[in-house]
């Protein structure tokens, strides 16, 4: 309430199961109602499309008009305010371009790959900008030819007028410091800044949001929340600002806060997870489970030929001994490799239940794309609880056309709608049911999509991405991937185990946590710098999911190489604790 309630600028550092997010929704909430004028705008910014979802949905069932709220990633934030109408003042957009996706990406280092270098992998081209330059994350002896190779792939995108979503950030951070009148300009409309996860934004990412918030000369106010221990994309370019430099970078005077007390976790997993906190905060348990008697286990002697063995007793003791739903359980790994084969042999040693994972997605997230916003709509069912999120689809799906230069005069939210829900198909392949629906759909509402070379674009890129990833997953036998059914787990409610990275589990919660792969050079990963910083802040992740159950596995066996094996992570062999056998 302090934090919600703060006039000023405020810096809040929040512990896991803080109630991080219902304090940002709030204060959204508070700051739309505090709006004096209907041209400004608060502006939250989110690492993720799925928090920036559920953030406005809290928010809406609030009742609260979200009409001058702009929520979202900060790509899709650069798009849509600082790109698309300031293009023509920058020399490579000045003409037009295209926002390629991440399938597009991948697909054109791999062809570069092929020519500069047998021993080169789209692995090897992982990189971030910063506002003085680049950095590649490869192997030293690398580094020669990724970087020839990227600055051919830089020179192909501008030939082609292509932007990739680092490119997205570059051009932004380009405009925004030799055009000072877009920042003067966005720092008149926006009264409060938002940042989520401040811990994982990149250093090019903080400099634009300070220039428009130092061009307000203090009209708007920033909030700015994260937790520094979940620091785990260093290698991506994030890092945990101190509210100091934030303060140098934007003239934004900040009230520090901090949120400790963990609602989420029982007592003896708060105090196991504390043992891998890097900051001098106490964190305290006081929600619903604070007195459970949990069961925290680590095992560094399973086999990793047993290692699928033990995770399915583990699963069958916490749902059918413990009684914890199945939607409950969520099982971790570092990579999505092993992942998604894991994933695979699950579903074919426990039938009677249910998966969500790596591979069994058919086509990728990939918001940006026309087509999968539309695919949002088409492959989830009408129904009262979805109304207000798939009305908000719709909304976004007619900004699309209206991008894509269709004439959205006639067309409404509800007639988009009743369209879509009025749309059948016999086909059992997902995205043949797909693609005839768009077909239906498009002929419904009176559009031909051939006039539109966005969205002729856009859909060559989902299916034909869609249509690689389903053919990879296929190949190493997730058969049933391709089947509507598997379409439509995309968008429902999760109501299976969960198998995610660890990357990819930061937000959620679970009363049960099972994390194999605890290898030292994977968790943390052999390219980190600060390897003992790196191990804390991941195991800190892990462990800190887990509400009821913790169970840790760091398997023998796993292959390093051709000569080597991977041993369990040194900082976990180091933490002194009174684990539990379990039956």
């Amino acid at each position: 309430m302090k934090a919600i309630e703060q006039p000023g600028s405020v810096f809040l550092t929040a512990c896991p199961g803080s109630g991080k997010t219902r304090t940002l929704t709030y204060k959204i909430a508070r700051e739309l109602s505090l709006l004096t004028s209907d041209k400004e705008r608060i502006v939250a910014i989110t690492y993720t499309h799925r928090a920036a979802d559920e953030i406005q949905e809290r928010i809406e069932q609030l009742g609260v008009d979200t009409s001058q709220l702009w929520i979202g990633t900060i790509h899709s934030f650069c798009l849509e305010w600082i790109l698309r109408p300031y293009a023509i003042y920058h020399p490579e957009l000045k003409n037009g371009f295209r926002v390629i996706n991440a399938h597009d990406t991948e697909r054109a280092h791999e062809a570069l790959c092929r020519t500069h270098g047998s021993k080169l992998s789209v692995f090897d081209c992982g990189h971030y900008f910063t506002p003085s330059g680049y950095v590649i994350n490869c192997d030293d002896w690398k580094l020669g030819k990724v970087d020839a190779l990227l600055q051919q792939y830089w020179q192909d995108l501008r030939t082609s007028r292509q932007v990739d979503f680092e490119l997205i950030l570059v051009y932004a951070y380009q405009l925004i410091r030799d055009v000072p009148s877009i920042s003067i300009l966005l720092g008149s409309i926006f009264a409060t800044i938002l940042v989520d996860e401040y811990q994982d934004t990149k250093e090019i990412q903080y400099a634009i949001l300070g220039a428009i918030l130092k061009a307000s000369n203090g009209k708007a106010k920033a909030f700015i929340v994260g937790d520094p221990n979940q620091a785990i994309y260093g290698s991506l370019g994030g890092y945990a600002i101190t509210p100091a430099e934030f303060s140098k970078l934007s003239g934004v005077t900040f009230k520090e806060l901090d949120l400790s007390k963990n609602y989420r976790s029982s007592g003896r997993i708060v105090g196991y997870f504390e043992n891998f906190n890097q900051l001098t905060s106490k964190i305290t348990a006081d929600g619903e489970f604070k007195d459970f008697a949990s069961l925290i286990s680590f095992d560094s002697s399973t086999d990793r030929n047993a290692l699928e063995a033990e995770i399915v007793r583990l699963i069958r003791y916490n749902i059918e001994t413990m009684g914890i739903s199945p939607s409950e359980v969520c099982i971790v790994g570092p990579q999505w490799p092993p992942l998604a084969s894991m994933t695979r042999q699950l579903v074919a040693a426990l039938p009677d239940y249910s998966f969500s994972g790596p591979g069994m997605v058919p086509f990728a997230r990939d918001i940006d794309n026309f087509w999968y916003k539309l695919s949002r709509i088409i492959l989830t069912e009408a129904s009262p609880q979805l109304y207000v999120r798939r009305s908000r689809w719709a909304g976004e799906v007619i900004a699309g056309l209206d991008l894509a230069g269709v004439n959205t005069s006639a067309i409404t939210r509800k007639s988009l709608l009743r369209a879509s829900n009025g749309i059948t198909s016999t086909k059992t392949d997902g995205l043949e049911y797909l693609c005839e629906c768009f077909d239906a759909l498009f002929a419904a509402l009176g559009i031909d999509r051939a006039t539109s070379p966005m969205l002729v674009e856009h859909y060559d890129a989902f299916v034909e991405g869609s249509q690689l990833r389903i053919d990879k997953l296929t190949a190493t036998g997730g058969t049933a991937i391709a089947e509507i059914a598997m379409f439509r787990k995309v968008f429902a409610e999760k109501t299976g185990i969960t198998v995610s990275t660890i990357h990819g589990v930061k937000g959620a919660e679970y009363e049960a946590v099972i994390a194999f792969g605890l290898l030292e050079g994977m968790v943390p990963h052999f390219k980190e710098a600060d390897k003992i910083a790196a191990a804390n802040k991941l195991l800190y992740v892990i462990c800190s999911r887990a509400k009821k159950n913790l169970h840790l596995i760091s398997e023998v066996g796993r292959r390093r190489g051709q000569n080597n094996v991977y041993q369990p992570t040194d900082i976990l062999l180091a933490c002194s604790f009174g684990y539990d056998q379990i039956p």
